[in-house]
């Protein structure tokens, strides 16, 4: 059940009026949904548009991009291909619902139609109300769907809009199957006091799978077998929490297919991206080395006991014999402390390699809530970003949360916005 219902019960998706493709958010909380689906739009935005400029934007061309993205979102989340899709959605004129609708409600629990209607346009209409009114409708292809969400644009935009498609996207994925696959399953996708988001449901969004983790694949804590992201992530996902140590992101959010990824703070999520795809190119065999190295590593020290060394170099594919790996201990540890550290590590057996990134390009940051915005318009906000070697001498630029999230990627990464005030993750 979704609590705090004055956050969320009433949102709906809203563009901004000083950019076309910029979602606006009003109160804290819903960004846990609104920012995967900013992602995934300016995924479509940036990289599916054939004119030169993606800032502009008709109407018609703003909604295909938009019902397109939720599209997206609803097949990430679908288990099986031959699983239904699933749109929760308020009650309509019937005459304009499509044949390939089915109602999970029986035709006499409805009420009459005129009733339903003014109920929706009261203000007064609360979540108790709300609950009994919606409707679930399965969908079984792409097609169908594809249909059936252009159809309910106005719904998306129009209060509930947001509730609306998270519930979908629940469904669609299957409550049991959301269920196993949060491993505290008291914990609760939407934070009962703040209204926030949890990382189960950004994963959700962004991956298809609701785990709690950030790290790459399965990892084994003190006998427990805890789930992590499962393969690399269409758009991606850093956090402040790892340049305090809290937590350590794995390669799969950090490395997505496309240069797109979600920030998260303390308590707001926003959208950092950039055009430059050699930013995503696919992982080097050091990238790869490093993966793996730090699954044996799970609480991110920088090295790992000597005796699992060999299966690290078993995973990676290296000589592994038993003769070759103590000739390695020896080499890598001649002090006998007992641990390979990653650094020694690389050196050996990946020794440095060009970086394909350029030393420069434009990027740019999305902040939905208004009062975040200079003069509270919720524009894209563009800058430079250099990616230096730690050996390069220059002047630093300032210490920024938005700079220090990015680090998690790129230690040696320096920012220079185009406004007078750096982007705020909060």
């Amino acid at each position: 059940r979704i609590e705090r219902e004055r956050v969320w019960i009433f949102l709906r998706f809203v563009f901004s009026q000083s950019e076309a493709t910029s979602l606006e958010q009003f109160e804290g909380g819903p960004c846990a949904v609104i920012a995967p689906v900013q992602a995934f739009l300016l995924k479509n935005v940036v990289f599916g548009n054939e004119k030169q400029n993606w800032r502009e934007c008709t109407e018609e061309e703003r909604k295909n991009f938009f019902c397109l993205t939720l599209c997206e979102i609803l097949e990430t989340a679908r288990l099986k291909h031959s699983s239904p899709f699933c749109l929760v959605t308020l009650p309509r004129d019937r005459k304009q619902e499509g044949h390939a609708s089915i109602s999970d409600q029986p035709e006499s629990s409805q009420g009459s139609e005129e009733e339903q209607l003014s109920a929706l346009a009261a203000e007064e209409l609360g979540s108790e109300r709300f609950h009994t009114l919606i409707q679930k409708r399965t969908y079984a292809n792409v097609t169908e769907l594809k249909e059936a969400v252009f159809d309910q644009y106005s719904t998306w935009r129009n209060r509930f809009g947001v509730l609306l498609f998270l519930y979908s996207v629940i469904l669609t994925k299957g409550i049991a199957n959301v269920r196993n696959e949060i491993e505290d399953t008291a914990e609760p996708l939407i934070d009962p006091v703040y209204g926030h988001g949890s990382q189960s449901l950004i994963n959700l969004l962004l991956t298809g799978y609701a785990v709690l983790n950030v790290w790459d694949g399965d990892r084994e804590c003190s006998g427990m077998k805890l789930h992590g992201i499962r393969n690399q992530a269409t758009v991606g996902f850093l956090t402040l929490m790892e340049s305090l140590r809290y937590c350590k992101v794995g390669g799969f959010l950090k490395s997505p297919k496309f240069p797109i990824w979600i920030l998260g703070s303390e308590t707001h999520l926003t959208v950092f991206f950039a055009k430059e795809m050699s930013l995503v190119a696919p992982e080097s065999p050091w990238e790869q080395a490093r993966r793996v190295f730090q699954t044996y590593d799970p609480e991110d020290n920088g090295f790992i006991p000597d005796t699992l060394l060999e299966d690290v170099m078993r995973a990676l594919d290296l000589v592994s014999d038993p003769e070759y790996v103590n000739i390695m201990k020896n080499k890598l540890d001649p002090e006998g402390l007992g641990i390979i550290l990653l650094g020694k590590f690389r050196q050996e057996f990946f020794p440095e390699q060009e970086s394909t990134i350029q030393d420069s390009f434009p990027v740019y940051h999305h902040n939905g809530l208004k009062q975040s915005n200079h003069n509270e318009k919720v524009m894209y906000v563009e800058g430079t970003a250099v990616i230096m070697g730690f050996e390069d001498p220059m002047v630093r630029t300032d210490d920024t949360p938005v700079k220090r999230c990015l680090q998690t990627k790129w230690p040696y990464i320096e920012l220079m916005w185009n406004t007078d005030r750096s982007p705020s993750l909060n």
